[in-house]
């Protein structure tokens, strides 16, 4: 799983069955310290997020999949939570 801030919508007139009744949403994955990790990418939305908000990304394809309740469906990413706060142990 990887952190990652949603940073807009998906608008699709046509979708495969396995995708319909789904948001797709953009979403940028984060480093620990908040700022940016690598490109952009596409996701299903699993929990109803939006725009401007922090999420849990699922990455790995079978994860995804299930996370939606999508078995055997193209799905490489899936926001599964919405984070509210995170806390870091920094041992000191």
């Amino acid at each position: 799983m990887l952190i990652a801030r949603v940073i807009g919508d998906v608008v699709a007139s046509q979708k495969v069955p396995s995708h319909e009744g789904r948001k797709i949403l953009v979403v940028q994955p984060l480093g620990l310290d908040g700022s940016d990790r690598g490109e952009a990418v596409l996701a299903l939305d699993a929990v109803g997020a939006g725009v401007g908000e922090r999420v849990l990304l699922s990455m790995e394809g079978f994860s995804a999949m299930t996370a939606v309740g999508r078995p055997n469906s193209p799905i490489d990413a899936a926001v599964i939570g919405v984070i509210d706060a995170v806390d870091l142990d920094t041992g000191v």
